[in-house]
């Protein structure tokens, strides 16, 4: 199915044709995802609704503008990930446009920044800092927990070189996990300079580009792998569990031990103490001129950090963190779970990373032919929902459905619409049951939406003028076995009749109550 998008049209009718002989006996085509994609109910769209809002609201606290770039940009804009002539769908879901330029769905939020920045540099103001959020897309093997589609929330400071900017861009990401529901000592930031490991690998010999990527990338999985596959890595190469072989960066086995050696740098610290792990990095790397470089930076940082009240308990200095992207060129950063998470079998499950950015200083200047300065950082929106749910703190555990007002006698459909329509205009949803089924029914629909009450007017009620209202929130509470707040629940009633005029402030008082 992945490759549909990218034949000509006569290729991919004629499989889409074949597709469509085979799914069934009845030639019916089979109900079924793509692989990597999911669909997402109201409880997971609220969850991450929530995350968003927190996150964007600490982001405009900080003076960051809002910006939105288009799904599709074309593919020689995307960096890494710039097709070949032979693969122009490798890592990316691309099609030709009808002048022949291929396009491709957005991998990241930040190639898009790069491309806008280059696209519109004399007019912004300068350094252009801006937040963006959105779905996007790649093209890429699919797994637990790894989707082919997911939502991302970035900030980036574009124009500026100072370490100070990096430190605001980390301050935020703190901040922001904390709105989203991750309080100190839940998650915690780590910090690292890519020109630390730069310096390191000069003085192990690593010469070329190709093999230092390799390296980054090994060292990227060290939280994943451990110190052996990396080990592993770093040296001819690993073969996983499914038999799959990754060619590794091919360094002699002292250049790789040095390397795990400076990851593990640090380590014997007191929790939390930046300043002891620089001065554990400086005993490794320090001397050459990049590794130097990478030092000041990161002493520099801390000091800003230190300034905006951001303590070492929830952003520290690890010097295993490597983002594996190419085009981070000095401070890099992870935002790592902590909190203990079990999936749906309640299995222990690790989460790791929820975020991540640092310093891409090179990025811009694919477009411009100037070095253009900008950091930033991006919150896996989808993945930190997920992981709140795993560790028991669901944003929005309950996706609370509208007030339902049942229809009991057809011959006033008229009036129950005007009901919702009353109830609507209070800032209260409301729906009316606009199905065929009888009372009993009606309720439990009512009871599956998650609906806080319902209204139910018969012809006994239409004659006298009132409304009988069933508290549905209380009804589950009851239901839960929920033994606190027994006096409060002794007041509220399960259902109650009451005059016609009562009905917004009744069933406001059930949803404020319920909230």
């Amino acid at each position: 199915m992945d490759d549909l998008p990218f034949l000509s049209s006569g290729a991919a009718r004629a499989k889409r044709d074949a597709m469509s002989d085979t799914p069934s006996a009845s030639g019916r085509p089979e109900a079924r995802s793509p692989r990597g994609f999911i669909d997402r109910r109201a409880r997971d769209l609220a969850a991450e609704r929530k995350i968003l809002t927190a996150v964007s609201e600490v982001y405009e606290r900080h003076g960051f503008e809002a910006l939105e770039t288009g799904a599709f940009e074309y593919a020689d804009a995307l960096g890494k990930f710039l097709p070949d002539a032979d693969r122009p769908n490798e890592g990316v879901f691309a099609l030709q446009d009808d002048d022949e330029q291929w396009m491709a769905l957005r991998y990241d939020l930040t190639a898009p920044l790069a491309r806008f920045a280059a696209q519109n540099w004399e007019s912004l103001p300068k350094p252009f800092r801006r937040y963006a959020y959105g779905p996007v897309w790649r093209n890429e093997k699919p797994g637990p927990g790894r989707y082919r589609e997911f939502v991302q929330c970035d900030a980036d400071t574009v124009g500026s070189a100072r370490p100070e900017a990096d430190a605001e861009i980390i301050a935020m990401a703190v901040a922001g996990l904390e709105a989203a529901g991750l309080p100190a000592g839940t998650a915690v930031l780590k910090i690292n300079n890519r020109k630390l490991l730069n310096g390191l690998m000069s003085a192990a010999g690593v010469a070329s580009e190709a093999q230092k990527l390799t390296v980054l990338r090994a060292v990227d999985k060290l939280d994943r792998l451990g110190p052996d596959g990396v080990r592993l890595l770093l040296g001819e190469g690993r073969k996983d569990e499914s038999g799959d072989f990754t060619k590794g960066a091919g360094l002699t086995a002292s250049a790789a031990e040095r390397v795990l050696a400076f990851t593990a740098a640090g380590a014997g610290a007191s929790v939390g103490d930046r300043a002891a792990t620089l001065n554990a990095l400086a005993d490794v790397v320090g001397g050459s001129a990049e590794g130097d470089e990478g030092l000041a930076e990161l002493a520099a940082i801390d000091a800003a950090l230190t300034s905006l009240g951001v303590g070492a308990d929830r952003a520290l200095f690890d010097p295993a963190v490597v983002r594996g992207l190419e085009y981070y060129t000095g401070a890099v950063f992870e935002a790592d779970l902590l909190l203990q998470t079990t999936d749906e079998k309640g299995q222990a499950v690790r989460f790791g990373s929820v975020g991540g950015g640092g310093r891409y200083d090179d990025l811009v200047a694919r477009f411009t032919g100037e070095r253009t300065p900008a950091v930033g950082f991006s919150f896996g929106v989808t993945r930190l929902a997920a992981a709140l749910r795993a560790a028991g703190r669901d944003l929005a555990a309950e996706a609370r459905g509208p007030v339902v007002v049942l229809v009991l006698e057809q011959s006033r459909m008229a009036d129950y619409l005007s009901v919702a329509g009353e109830l609507r205009a209070a800032g209260i949803a409301t729906e009316v049951y606009l199905g065929t089924s009888g009372m009993r029914p009606q309720m439990k629909y009512a009871d599956r939406r998650l609906s806080p009450a319902a209204v139910i007017i018969g012809g006994d009620e239409f004659a006298a003028g009132t409304v009988t209202i069933k508290d549905l929130d209380l009804g589950r509470e009851l239901a839960s076995g929920v033994t606190d707040n027994a006096a409060w629940r002794a007041e509220r009633p399960g259902q109650l009749t009451v005059a016609r005029g009562e009905l917004v402030a009744t069933i406001r008082k059930i949803v404020d109550a319920g909230r």
